[in-house]
């Protein structure tokens, strides 16, 4: 299949399309991220109409030249869903990614049908993941050194990835194949500064899976527990021994965990919150 791209906000962004099956579901990524990181997790999803798209200065999307903040990444995400005619879908956000389907859901209520937040946090007022894993996360290099990536992942990341090469090889691979700019990567990093939900979180009005690893060195397992009790139709997940990169190192067991939620709350109506640990 062809990339298709859209214009928006004088940038040229890369979507890709896969599959068909309603309502779609619209997968957005961590930091430095692009649509290929996504493939193990969408294989998994063979029966449904899946969104990706790359944030400007990611992937095939065009550069960027100045800080695109969170708020903005969820306009972009509404263009999108615009541009291919989706009047709502189900949104899995990780990790960045996380952030900015919370403020999708908060500014766009109408255009998401339910919500997966997987490995992040609330932004100003989470708590901070380890010294090694946010050291890690300040530059770029794990997208392009093996030797980095494979030095810093346990820290870093933790879970299967950690502890596996064989998976960390493949991660690699899936990395290097549309690295981020150096410059798109601070320029995301930058977008984050001062961002965050904790003043809205209780107004977030869909159901809402909330999942998290509990070998995360970079969002600790506190920050699901905070957006599960804030959010009030929150249902907490922790998932042993999996670590940040669950959704695509664990790609079949975490798909089972997000489909049973989807199935599980598919037509329901507001209702009292559900909340549960696993």
């Amino acid at each position: 299949m062809e990339p298709d791209f859209v214009s928006w906000r004088g940038h040229r962004v890369h979507i890709k399309v896969t599959g068909q099956g309603h309502p779609p579901l619209l997968l957005i990524t961590g930091l430095g991220g692009s649509t290929d990181q996504w493939t193990p997790f969408v294989q998994q999803f063979q029966h449904r109409c899946v969104i990706r798209f790359d944030v400007p200065g990611m992937g095939l999307s065009s550069a960027t030249y100045a800080p695109i903040p969170v708020a903005g990444v969820a306009d972009l995400a509404v263009a999108v869903l615009d541009w291919l005619g989706v009047p709502c879908a189900d949104v899995v956000g990780y990790s960045y990614g996380g952030a900015v389907a919370q403020q999708l859901a908060f500014a766009y209520p109408e255009r998401v049908c339910r919500l997966v937040l997987a490995a992040t946090n609330c932004g100003v007022g989470a708590v901070p993941g380890s010294y090694a894993a946010m050291a890690s996360l300040s530059t770029p290099l794990r997208f392009y050194s093996e030797t980095y990536f494979d030095r810093t992942a346990a820290e870093l990341y933790g879970g299967m990835t950690g502890r596996d090469l064989s998976m960390r090889r493949r991660m690699m691979a899936e990395r290097h194949r549309h690295p981020p700019s150096a410059y798109g990567y601070s320029m995301q990093l930058l977008g984050t500064v001062g961002w965050s939900s904790l003043p809205f979180l209780s107004r977030i009005p869909h159901d809402t899976l909330v999942i998290c690893g509990d070998d995360d060195p970079l969002v600790p397992v506190v920050n699901a527990e905070t957006l599960a009790r804030r959010i009030p139709r929150a249902r907490l997940e922790i998932v042993k021994r999996s670590g940040h990169l669950f959704l695509w190192d664990e790609a079949k067991r975490l798909s089972v965990r997000v489909t049973r939620f989807l199935d599980a709350t598919a037509g329901t109506s507001l209702a009292e919150p559900i909340t549960q640990l696993v």
